[in-house]
C-alpha cells in the first residue's frame, strides 16, 4: 500500500448506508476517513474545509441533491466522486458515458472493492483536470436530460436483488405484495415466499412508486394491486385483506393517505 493515504468523505442521509461504506473503508490501509455528512449543506462545508481526495456521494438527499450541491463547487474544489444510488437511470447513463463510477444500492463488498480500485487508479493518474472536466460535462448532460424528461417518467426501483444461501433472486418491484419492518431489516413478501434485505422501511419507501405502494402502518407497506378488500374498522382504521388471505389493520394516522390513494 502507498504511504500516502487517500482522504475520503462519506455523504449519505441514511445512517445504515454511511455505516456500510465506513465499515468497508476501515479495512483499507491506504484510506483515511475525514468525515461523514448526512446532507449536502454539511458536505459543502466539509469539502471546502477538509479538501478530500475522494467522496462517496448519495444522489438523492433532502434539501440539495448531489447535483445541486456539485453546482456550488468550482472545478478546483471538485474531488474524485463515487456516486451511490438506489436507482436513477438518467444519472447512471450520464456518468457511464463520462467513465465516472457509481455504486448501485444494495451493493456488496466485491462490487465496492472494484469501484475503490478504479478510483485508486484515477487518483494515481495525472488526469485530474480531465476528471474535473468530465464531472462538469456529466452534470450538464444530466441537466439537459432532466429538462427533456416527461412528467410521467419516474426514478423508482424496478427490481431488487436478493442474495441468500448462495443463491441470487431477482424480484420485480411490481411482484412484491407487501413489506414489513424487522429491526434494521425489511422482510419482503412475494409469490408465497419471504426474503430479508438490510435496510430501513422509511429509507426503502422513498424508492417505491407511491402510486403502487401504500404505507398502512408504521411497520407495513402494501402493494395496492394485491388488495382483495378494504373495510372500514373504527377510530379511523381500516381492515385490509390481501389476495392471499393476509389481513392488516391500518394505523389511525394513515387514514388520509389510504383514502387519497384508494379514492375511498
Amino acid at each position: 500500500m502507498s504511504e500516502i493515504k487517500i482522504k475520503v468523505l462519506i455523504i449519505d442521509d441514511e445512517n445504515l448506508a454511511r455505516e456500510k461504506i465506513r465499515t468497508f473503508l476501515e479495512k483499507e490501509e491506504d484510506i483515511e476517513i475525514l468525515d461523514e455528512c448526512k446532507n449536502s449543506a454539511e458536505a459543502l462545508i466539509s469539502i471546502r474545509n477538509k479538501k478530500p481526495d475522494l467522496i462517496f456521494l448519495d444522489i438523492k438527499m433532502p434539501g440539495m441533491n448531489a447535483f445541486e450541491m456539485l453546482d456550488n463547487l468550482n472545478q478546483s474544489e471538485l474531488p474524485a466522486i463515487i456516486f451511490t444510488t438506489a436507482f436513477d437511470k438518467f444519472a447512471l447513463k450520464a456518468f457511464e458515458v463520462h467513465a465516472l463510477d457509481y455504486l448501485l444500492k444494495p451493493f456488496d463488498k466485491e462490487r465496492f472493492s472494484k469501484t475503490l480500485d478504479r478510483s485508486r487508479k484515477q487518483l494515481n493518474s495525472k488526469a485530474t483536470e480531465e476528471k474535473s472536466k468530465n464531472i462538469l460535462d456529466a452534470l450538464n448532460d444530466l441537466k439537459e436530460q432532466k429538462a427533456s424528461k416527461m412528467e410521467n417518467e419516474t426514478d423508482y426501483l424496478e427490481r431488487i436483488t436478493i442474495k441468500t444461501n448462495g443463491r441470487i433472486y431477482f424480484i420485480k418491484i411490481t411482484e412484491i405484495e407487501w413489506l414489513e419492518a424487522s429491526g434494521n431489516y425489511i422482510k419482503i413478501f412475494s409469490s408465497g415466499s419471504s426474503h430479508l434485505i438490510r435496510d430501513t422501511l422509511s429509507a426503502f419507501e422513498k424508492k417505491l412508486d407511491p402510486k403502487i405502494f401504500l404505507r398502512i402502518q408504521r411497520s407495513v407497506i402494501i402493494n395496492i394491486n394485491f388488495i382483495k378488500e378494504l373495510k372500514i374498522w373504527f377510530h379511523n382504521e381500516y381492515n385490509v385483506y390481501m389476495k392471499n388471505g393476509t389481513k392488516f389493520t391500518s394505523g389511525r394516522t394513515y387514514k388520509n393517505s389510504i383514502e387519497k390513494i384508494l379514492k375511498v
